[in-house]
């Protein structure tokens, strides 16, 4: 929250640009609760539930969960007492179709998106992001080869677990999910760009660089809700 409103957001962008990254930021600094969609489902697919089952291979193959299961995803999510006085919501919508179903789920309890949050960075940048990630098979701890490594090359400096590449981190299928996203996203970008919600962020610098934009971007916000 800022100055006690109620936000509700959407942070967008394509694989590797840091989404994740910026959404803990946000969420600690801003009070706000993250509903990450990709977190959800990689719980599920840790649990072998029957979303998950479905839910890994598609993802394994750089593809999009199908809309619907996504969408009865968000809408459990959104019963949770803690989404009810705002959200960062990541992951979610991909497609004009799920942008529309999010504008009924959000119409029936009298909600609306404030601002979207779109990250933007170039290719290069965000292949050499992904294939460079690690994660503990132990732990989960993260890591990546050029810009957080660990003591000891491919051991996790807390559990001591073997770290390993998610097998939709090779660069083979980055390109794919690059490509995907690029056909699929980029109309939602308009449909949002049309009613004058999306502020684009800088997502190639530091952390720090792209999470000032965001500030300045969430400080327009409030200054403007102030007037209204």
């Amino acid at each position: 929250m800022i100055n006690g409103d109620i936000m509700r957001l959407l942070i967008m962008g394509p694989p590797g640009v840091g989404k994740g990254t910026m959404a803990v930021h946000i969420k600690n600094v801003y009070n706000i609760p993250h509903l990450s969609t990709g977190e959800a489902y990689r719980e599920a697919i840790k649990l072998m539930t029957p979303v998950g089952k479905i839910a890994k291979g598609i993802l394994n193959r750089g593809e999009l969960v199908p809309d619907e299961i996504t969408i009865n995803l968000v809408n459990e999510k959104f019963d949770n007492k803690e989404y009810q006085s705002g959200f960062l919501l990541d992951g979610f919508p991909r497609t004009l179709f799920q942008a529309q179903a999010l504008d009924q789920l959000l119409d029936n309890r009298e909600w609306k998106i404030d601002l979207i949050l779109n990250l933007v960075a170039e290719d290069s940048v965000l292949i050499e992001r992904i294939s460079g990630r690690r994660l503990c098979k132990k732990c989960g701890e993260p890591y990546h080869i050029i810009n957080k490594k660990p003591q000891i090359m491919n051991i996790c400096d807390i559990c001591g677990g073997e770290l390993f590449q998610r097998p939709d981190d090779n660069s083979k299928t980055i390109s794919h999910r690059l490509e995907v996203y690029r056909k699929q996203t980029q109309p939602l970008i308009d449909f949002y760009n049309q009613r004058g919600l999306i502020r684009n962020i800088n997502g190639a610098g530091t952390i720090e660089e792209t999470f000032a934009e965001v500030e300045k971007a969430l400080g327009e916000l409030n200054d403007n809700n102030k007037k209204q």
